[in-house]
């Protein structure tokens, strides 16, 4: 079967976990076998790992663009036609008359206004509802200039792309829902964002949740059909060459480690205060936080009213094997996330045998055992648990003899065969 896959990012090109995920998922569905995927990204830059799926860059894609209005989708979204022979239309008559369809009874009005390639930063700039709307006018190309069985489109930003490859395609659609806007924004949900997400979950006649802490969300929130919900569990790329990236530390110090966003939704200030109650009981000991977003510059003046910079690193964004470096360098990982719909990152440390400490508020929590769990708030819990892994070398060695076997069981080959199921379950 052949799959039109919908992304926003892709390695090496990332800012978090969505483009890891899809990666990993793609790879796994390779392994699975009988999926043809034609991944599409906004920006293709060439050094993408291409052995086991197409590419297709949106901005590449010569098109002359027709708005078209209905209920239920954007106001204004494009819809776009390819100078291609591949489509099967002669004149503008033609293509209007195929466009003007009636479907589910709304009737489409469209308008000859552009012609040509679409921009997109490859990034989340300021005009990212626009590039949204263009991704979705690109979209409505592909669904008829490419054959496929499947649409599947990864998170909010690819739902309306998704939606446009099934309107003109009338294939069916599956949503992947990485995160929502109630994990990222903290309850202060934007109005715009919600739309676009609940838009795509009615749409989609199959939507996947990556826990059941977000199929749960998904149900409750966005008052989506149970029966069409269905947890699929991220995994981990399995870790290659591991001694050749390990590093040696400098100091004697232990290093207790935070990787992510720093953002409300990662709970970073948490963190920060359990760093400062660890501190008081013990000094051969630094903390490293490995990231950026919109809370860095608040966590920095924290970590300096707590008078703890001798004691504080910020490393900014890392990624590829830098990550692996940081983790081989650290002695405990922390993720105190407020609300996480996944998180890959413990499961990642783990595999450099770090120790790790997540928050019940993560999906992750539903399938690791050998982690030691706290609720975000719980600051003093945290920091009971770093001091306690980095003091008694008997909770050390337990966490790490188990840790790397269950995060090897943890595999996309097996989250791959669950959703090859779904697709098949639609064809």
């Amino acid at each position: 079967m052949r799959v039109l896959m919908f992304g926003w990012e892709f390695p090496p090109h990332i800012s978090g976990g969505l483009g890891t995920a899809c990666y990993g998922l793609t790879k796994g569905l390779n392994q699975v076998g009988g999926v043809d995927i034609l991944f599409v990204v906004p920006k293709a830059y060439g050094d993408e790992d291409q052995s086991r799926l197409s590419l297709i860059d949106a901005g590449e894609i010569e098109i002359s663009r027709r708005f078209v209005d209905y209920k239920g989708f954007f106001r204004r979204i494009h819809f776009i036609e390819v100078g291609s022979s591949v489509i099967p239309y002669t004149s503008p008559e033609e293509y209007e008359m195929l466009m003007s369809k009636n479907e589910k009874g709304k009737r489409y009005l469209v308008n000859t206004t552009f012609s040509g390639k679409l921009a997109f930063s490859g990034g989340y700039s300021h005009n990212l509802f626009q590039e949204i709307t263009n991704y979705a006018a690109v979209a409505s190309v592909l669904g008829v200039t490419y054959d496929f069985d499947v649409i599947h489109a990864h998170d909010w930003l690819t739902y309306p792309a998704g939606i446009a490859a099934k309107l003109v395609s009338g294939k069916p659609l599956i949503v992947h829902v990485h995160a929502t806007d109630f994990d990222r924004s903290g309850g202060s949900v934007n109005p715009g964002v919600y739309e676009i997400e609940k838009n795509g979950m009615e749409y989609a006649d199959r939507v996947i949740a990556v826990s059941n802490l977000t199929r749960n969300i998904i149900i409750e929130k966005y008052g989506i059909d149970p029966a069409k919900v269905i947890t699929v569990h991220n995994a981990v790329e399995p870790l290659e060459n591991r001694e050749m990236i390990k590093r040696e530390k400098s100091i004697n110090d232990k290093i207790v480690t935070f990787l992510g966003r720093v953002t409300l939704q990662k709970g970073p200030e948490y963190f920060i205060e359990a760093a400062h109650m660890v501190l008081q009981k013990m000094q051969d000991v630094r903390f490293v936080m490995a990231g950026s977003g919109d809370m860095l510059k608040h966590i920095i003046h924290r970590v300096s009213a707590l008078r703890m910079g001798d004691k504080f690193h910020f490393t900014g964004f890392l990624k590829g094997e830098d990550v692996f470096q940081m983790y081989s360098l650290s002695d405990v990982y922390v993720m105190p996330s407020v609300s996480e719909p996944f998180g890959i990152s413990p499961l990642e440390a783990m595999q450099s045998n770090v120790p790790v400490i997540i928050s019940r508020q993560s999906g992750v929590s539903e399938v690791l055992e050998h982690a030691i769990k706290v609720d975000f708030w719980d600051i003093h819990a945290m920091a009971d648990a770093i001091y306690g892994i980095l003091r008694y070398n008997g909770l050390s060695k337990v966490l790490r003899r188990n840790v790397k076997d269950e995060v090897d069981n943890l595999k996309w080959e097996n989250a791959a065969a669950k959703v090859k199921e779904i697709y098949e379950s639609l064809i």
